[in-house]
């Protein structure tokens, strides 16, 4: 298919267009004011319609040509995102991210930073996988992860302190343990947990208190918290979790020598050196996000 129109002629338009006239769009575009009007009406013989009018001593686009207009800017957002993405691919920005986050993380500490770094990448993809305890370990350990949010530093791999999660026992108010003032770890152990699991595949870990005699053990915490407010146990959970709850469903225990627990969060590059361009910048976004959080 052969095209009446080129995408100089339609940046000479809306160069005109958004500088007020064709003499300050000629100095945008330093080119002499009689090359643009060429170009104009060029465009206007090739598609059969005026697009400039004379007003008061200035020349601005008509009506059709200001719907034309409307058009053709997102064919010209384009072709400029197609150069950008050139560039990017050039300079060996990778196709797409993994980034591997712990289920305990607040996801607004990896999605805030995450925008910033679209607004500069218009090439790569990401995915995002969350993981838990040896799932974690096992993602920067194989290296199968450009970024990883994790608990602990893992040995070899290098990183930085992300943050603090507080993790409370809660239950639905319509729970038996929700009517004790302060219950003890005995009462815990009478009671059902509800526990996420270990997502790991060769290895699988248990971390915190699981004493007790009965447990329901899901993929995730959005499970634990459905599973909770249908007061089918008491569950631990993080306290940026907590804090979303707008009803006055939900009870905090005040257990005996057990309140909370505080779980460290950190970052790395489980590629270390080997990191493309998306992949460090991005991580300096998330290093970066952890000051204007706190």
């Amino acid at each position: 298919m052969r095209l009446k129109t080129t995408l100089e002629q339609w940046l000479t338009l809306f160069e005109i267009d958004r500088a007020g006239s064709i003499q300050a769009a000629a100095v945008a575009l330093n080119k002499s004011h009689t090359t643009l009007i060429y170009a104009v009406r060029k465009l206007e013989e090739q598609l059969g319609v005026p697009l400039l009018k004379v007003e008061k001593r200035r020349a601005i686009l008509t009506d059709d040509g200001k719907s034309l207009l409307r058009r053709a800017q997102t064919m010209l957002e384009q072709a400029k995102a197609l150069e950008e993405i050139s560039n990017q691919l050039v300079q060996g920005v990778e196709s797409e991210l993994t980034i591997a986050i712990d289920h305990l993380c607040d996801r607004q500490w990896l999605y805030e930073p995450m925008a910033l770094f679209f607004k500069q990448n218009h090439t790569t993809s990401v995915q995002v996988v969350e993981t838990s305890l040896s799932k974690t370990q096992e993602m920067v350990n194989r290296e199968t992860a450009d970024i990883s949010i994790i608990t602990l530093p893992i040995t070899n791999h290098p990183s930085e302190a992300f943050g603090v999660v507080s993790m409370l026992p809660v239950v639905a108010t319509c729970h038996p343990l929700a009517s004790k003032p302060k219950p003890c770890l005995a009462d815990l152990s009478s009671n059902r947990q509800i526990v996420v699991r270990d997502l790991g595949i060769n290895s699988k870990q248990d971390v915190g208190w699981l004493k007790s005699n009965q447990r329901i053990t899901v993929d995730n915490f959005d499970h634990a918290v459905h599973a909770m407010q249908q007061g089918l146990g008491y569950c631990r959970l993080p306290m940026h979790i907590i804090e979303k709850f707008t009803d006055n469903n939900v009870v905090v225990l005040q257990v005996e020598h057990a309140q909370q627990y505080q779980v460290p969060l950190h970052i790395t590059l489980p590629k270390g050196a080997k990191s493309g361009p998306a992949a460090k910048y991005l991580y300096q976004l998330l290093q970066e996000s952890v000051s204007v959080r706190d």
